[in-house]
């Protein structure tokens, strides 16, 4: 199966069973990283993509995934800056 199909029998789905897969599958992957922001393990990339599931169904988590992502460019220039590390031109 290609991603063509896959997507075309997605929304095939009548939206209750669209949107409790997404719930189940996006709220699980942030409780996830919500504990594993506290074990080791990797807490902040899989709450981002519990978002990133929990957004395509959901607008709040849309809306709070662009502020992720805004916040999170801006925290990663600040930490660069602070480093003193400098992006290298691909020329």
């Amino acid at each position: 199966m290609n991603r063509q199909t896959l997507l075309a029998n997605w929304h095939r789905l009548p939206h209750p069973f669209r949107w409790a897969g997404v719930a189940i599958a996006g709220g699980t992957c942030v409780l996830i990283g919500l504990v594993l922001l506290v074990l080791p393990g990797p807490g902040i990339p899989l709450l981002v993509v519990g978002l990133v599931i929990l957004a395509t169904e959901f607008a709040w988590a849309e809306s709070l995934l662009q502020r992720v992502k805004r916040h999170g460019a801006s925290f990663a220039s600040v930490v660069s800056q602070r480093i003193g590390w400098k992006r290298k031109d691909k020329r």
